[in-house]
């Protein structure tokens, strides 16, 4: 098991995180979410062991990380949200040189290679140079420079960002089948809640650098179990009538979308007729009204007081 255990992480006198605890069992996928400031890189960076802790420790079967960082070295695979790759060098020669890097046997390396093409779909384009590739296709080179060495855990922090939707597939797909087959263990930051929902086994969310909230999807999604998701359909934009709906006392979280809205409420309020009210005031016909089970995201509204910022 793959743990941290109150890791903390200060910059002068900014806690960027603070007492962050979590765990990765062999052969799971988790989410670990949050919004553009809430600690998921410095965390993720503590945990490969790219940057020290200012306090708290990273454990690896019950061992110190810290103290011997190689032992996760050998078994850990980082995927960055940046592209780390060499754009005047080929598919092939990139990954050579980060093989040589992980100081692999020729022959091991050699034959690694060839899976790892295969497994990212760059098995017909390893020669050609990696500047020409298009977006989605350093994003799976970049997986496949973190595949070499067949890692037993996996970072990948937000590897769809800016992707066309055919790569974007491929790599859910891929992770599914690193996970599925090969058993690897994953950590997976997205900002994208349907990947999260498609892909982890467990969530924690994160913000301000602290875990706010972890468990399953359902446990999760549970946490508005006392709450219910609206959304109601009108036949035009009124900011008058949208304004007297975001007066009433009894809903939060409203997000409004052209003639659409959606906020949420107790369990068992009914605002029906209220809202039937108001439109008959302000001349305005009201064209749906549904009640949506809560979403991740949702919950992160909730916890937070803000959407997850792509």
């Amino acid at each position: 098991m793959l743990e941290v255990v109150n890791l903390t992480k200060n910059y002068k006198k900014v806690k960027a995180v603070d007492q962050v605890n979590f765990y990765i069992e062999p052969g799971e996928i988790v989410g670990l979410l949050g919004p553009n400031g809430a600690g998921k890189s410095t965390t993720i960076a503590m945990l490969s062991t790219l940057i020290p802790p200012s306090s708290g420790d990273v454990l690896l079967q019950n061992e110190n990380v810290n103290k011997n960082p190689r032992n996760l070295r050998n078994i850990l695979g980082v995927v960055p949200q940046e592209i780390a790759l060499y754009g005047d060098l080929t598919a092939r020669e990139n990954l050579e040189f980060f093989g040589s890097v992980h100081k692999m046997p020729k022959k091991q390396l050699k034959e690694r290679i060839e899976v790892v093409l295969k497994q990212v779909g760059l098995e017909n384009e390893h020669k050609k140079l990696v500047k020409h590739y298009s977006g989605g296709m350093k994003r799976r080179l970049n997986i496949g420079v973190a595949l070499l060495h067949e890692p037993q855990y996996l970072i990948m922090d937000e590897p769809t960002v800016g992707i066309d939707p055919q790569s974007r597939n491929h790599i859910l797909e891929t992770v599914k089948k690193l996970n599925q087959e090969f058993k690897t263990a994953i950590i997976y930051t997205s900002h994208y809640m349907e990947e999260v929902e498609y892909l982890c086994n467990r969530i924690y969310i994160m913000d301000k650098g602290r875990i706010i909230a972890s468990g399953t999807k359902e446990e999760i999604k549970s946490i508005l179990s006392s709450e219910k998701m609206i959304v109601v359909k009108f036949d035009r934009h009124s900011n008058s009538l949208i304004q007297e709906i975001t007066n009433q006392p009894l809903l939060s979280n409203l997000q409004v979308k052209e003639s659409e809205i959606s906020f949420t409420v107790a369990k068992d309020a009914n605002l029906l007729p209220t809202l039937l009210n108001l439109c008959e005031k302000h001349n305005v016909v009201l064209n749906s009204f549904h009640i949506e089970e809560p979403t991740l995201e949702d919950v992160f509204l909730h916890l937070t007081g803000r959407a997850l910022r792509r």
